[in-house]
Order: structure tokens, then sequence, then C-alpha cells
């Protein structure tokens, strides 16, 4: 069985970023900005409360502490600094779920953060010391490093398949600043290929094997709520209910 999860909560201060509440039918569970790539404390409870009115789980989605470049920027960080800067933002997010009478789902490291995890066993360790607290299940992407590194330490872990992003020959996801409008339909076929066969083609052309226990779909994506009417439409028979 299959989730729709998006990436949202992504707004800060009076800048908007993608139409959440237009997204919110189409998802199962919503990562929510933790403030250190984007949102605030305003948006961050928000989003939680129009999560809690469509019925939508909500995971933590923490990143490098770099809000300028929207935590799409790689740095240097040691795995003690990135625990607790992690434990911070993950801490923030899970006081408003209490507020509001919600549980925390999950934990998906953002962008920069996200693929650093599948090939540095530091930072993949790091993420696993402040899941430790939580205790929630981690999302990822199938065949990585950080797959390794979290269910070796006992966490169970969510392999993610990405409906808006393009993938390396090696099947590693190519992580842009800026994310580009997709075809839906052309989405939706990928999903639909992905949860089928598990695989999916790369932009040099070949088929690398993929995960799909969950479909990402970002909200800054420009037309994020056409691929995911599309994507819920496509795998709509796979879907684990709400």
């Amino acid at each position: 069985m299959v989730v729709i999860n998006c990436d949202m909560g992504e707004a800060y201060g009076l800048y908007k970023m993608g139409d959440d509440r237009a997204l919110m039918p189409h998802i199962d569970v919503a990562n929510v900005a933790c403030g250190f790539h984007a949102s605030d404390f305003n948006h961050m409870r928000k989003t939680v409360q129009l999560a809690k009115q469509f019925g939508v789980k909500v995971g933590a989605h923490p990143s490098l502490p770099d809000l300028q470049g929207f935590g799409r920027r790689e740095m240097k960080i040691d795995r003690e600094e990135l625990t607790n800067c992690l434990l911070y933002q993950i801490g923030a997010l899970k006081a408003f779920l209490d507020a509001e009478g919600m549980p925390l789902n999950h934990i998906k490291p953002h962008g920069a953060l996200y693929g650093m995890a599948a090939r540095n066993e530091n930072i993949a360790e790091a993420i696993a010391d402040a899941a430790d607290v939580y205790k929630v299940p981690l999302l990822g992407m199938k065949g990585t490093l950080h797959q390794m590194v979290y269910e070796r330490r006992g966490h169970t872990f969510v392999a993610e398949y990405y409906a808006d992003l393009d993938y390396n020959a090696d099947g590693s996801l190519i992580i842009t600043r800026e994310h580009e409008a997709k075809d839906p339909a052309d989405a939706a076929s990928r999903c639909t290929r992905a949860v089928n066969e598990g695989k999916t083609r790369s932009v040099a052309g070949n088929d690398v094997l993929v995960g799909a226990d969950s479909i990402c779909i970002h909200s800054d994506t420009p037309n994020a709520v056409a691929i995911a009417h599309a994507v819920r439409e496509a795998v709509r028979p796979y879907l684990t209910a709400r």
C-alpha cells in the first residue's frame, strides 16, 4: 500500500510558498517545514491546524540551517551539532502538534540534508540520533546509505518515490534549487510504474530501482496541485486508507 506525502508549510512571514490548502485533499501526509529552511511559528501552527482539518498526518521536515538557500545548499556540519539542530526543529513542530492533540507521524530531512544523508554516514547517524528521541519512522530513498543506517539503528524506514523530481543514472535524486513544473500525466505514469515495478527512468535513459511506500510531491513545484490530483487518481487502487 502507498501514501502520498507533501513537503509544505514553507511560507515565511509575508512571503507565500505553495497552495497548501488546495493540496491537502490530495495527500495523506504533510512534511511540515520547521523554521530552518522555511516557515516560522505562525505558519507552522497554521499548517498543523490545516492538516488536522483535512485528516492529514504530520511529520517533521527539518533542514540544515540555511534559510536564505531554502535548505538546498550543502554545508559542513559535525554529527553532534546536526543532532542538536534537528532536535531543536522537530521539538518546535511537536509543540504545535501537542497543542492540537496530534501525534508526530515521522521525520523526513529536507533538501540538501536528505541528499547528504544518502551518502554520508555521519549525517545519517546524526539523523538517527535525533530519531532516537522521537521514536517515529524516517523517510528516505531505497538502496542508499541512509536506509542502511536507519534500519541498523532500529528505525522504521519508509521508502520514497518523487513524482516531481528526476533521477540520475546511478539512481540518486537530482535536488534542484528551484523546482520546475512537470507534466501531471507523465508524473502519474511514472508513479504508477514505480509502485508496480519498483523502477523509474533516469535522465540518462536507463531504468533505476526505486521504492514507493510513499510518493512525494513538493508544494513549491509550480503546478503541484495538478500533479497531486493526477498522481492520486493514478495510484488510488494502492492507497492506504486515511
